[in-house]
């Protein structure tokens, strides 16, 4: 790639792949998200050949683009280029799958992200991490740790509430302004920062923690309807969730009574949650008992079936 960011860089990307595919065999084109179906969309034109698309996140919604008008035009205009025409489409949740249902006539399948088992896998001990057994020890994950992702408020929460450490784990933009903050507070013995890692190694840390933290802003389309990795993570390791309150992440911890939900992502209610997780014991063992309880049936061992499903429909289709 000449180019790194910005518009150059989706530009060219575009280019590559349509050539890449154009010169490549295969039977079945998958479009992961909108900045892949242009290119897609032509070659499996000009080859007469499947296309499905696999749409991740509602792409026009998403923050980065909410403030540049000329970029979300050309992506909102290719998407409405295209998509009446798709045959096969997926996406994560019910809220993305009535969006794209409204604005264009196509039920989508629902396939959500959910984590593999983790039965076989073992978490750290607080000894080996170096946190206090009698603290309260809450995660958060994620490879976009951004504005918006409600982190600031959580540090401002562990900086205010004693007896409760915090794991971040992964990475973002916005991730070297909070490790300022986390040395400005002076809490840096009880808010640790880890990068990224392979997600074997990440369950070991996410199993030895007592909560998992996702605190997404309802501040756009995308973030309102999300349904982010982590909270699967979370039940696949265990553990109860401290969410805020949207949708689809409200769904899942109210149906399987596996967490949390706060009114607002401040630091106020934040620790009023950390409080009481912290005080009181029984509930945080009830929320761990049903977390692993929606385990057994929130897994990619059971979702994954949904994918065989929709391809032989596929393939059943196209003769």
């Amino acid at each position: 790639m000449l180019f790194k960011r910005g518009f150059l860089f989706y530009k060219f990307y575009n280019i590559r792949l349509f050539f890449y595919l154009l010169f490549h065999k295969y039977d079945i084109l998958v479009s992961n998200d909108l900045d892949t179906l242009l290119p897609n969309f032509i070659v499996s034109r000009l080859k007469k050949l499947t296309l499905v698309y696999d749409s991740h996140e509602y792409f026009t919604g998403v923050p980065e683009i909410q403030n540049r008008p000329l970029v979300k035009w050309v992506w909102k205009s290719i998407e409405k280029m295209i998509f009446p025409r798709l045959k096969h489409v997926m996406t994560v949740n019910d809220s993305i799958a009535s969006l794209y249902e409204n604005e264009y006539g196509i039920r989508l399948a629902i396939i959500r992200n959910c984590s593999r088992s983790t039965t076989d896998i073992i978490g750290y001990s607080r000894y080996e991490l170096g946190i206090s057994k009698d603290h309260l020890l809450l995660i958060y994950q994620g490879t976009g740790i951004n504005i918006d992702r409600g982190v600031e408020e959580l540090i401002e929460a562990v900086h205010k509430t004693g007896n409760v450490s915090l794991l971040v784990v992964g990475a973002g933009d916005n991730l070297e302004a909070l490790k300022t903050m986390v040395k400005e507070m002076d809490i840096a013995e009880r808010v640790k920062f880890i990068p990224k890692l392979q997600w074997k190694e990440l369950i070991r840390y996410t199993k030895s923690a007592d909560a998992g933290i996702s605190l997404d802003k309802n501040t756009n389309l995308n973030y309102k309807f999300s349904l982010p990795n982590k909270l699967f993570d979370y039940i696949s390791a265990g553990i109860p969730v401290i969410a805020s309150d949207l949708t689809e992440v409200k769904n899942i911890i109210l149906e399987n009574r596996c967490g949390m939900i706060i009114p607002e992502v401040t630091p106020e209610e934040i620790s009023k949650a950390l409080i009481e997780l912290r005080d009181d014991r029984c509930l945080l063992s009830e929320l761990k008992k049903n977390s692993i309880i929606a385990s057994e049936s929130v897994n990619w061992e059971n979702e994954s079936s949904k994918v065989v499903e929709f391809y032989n429909k596929v393939i059943y289709y196209n003769g």
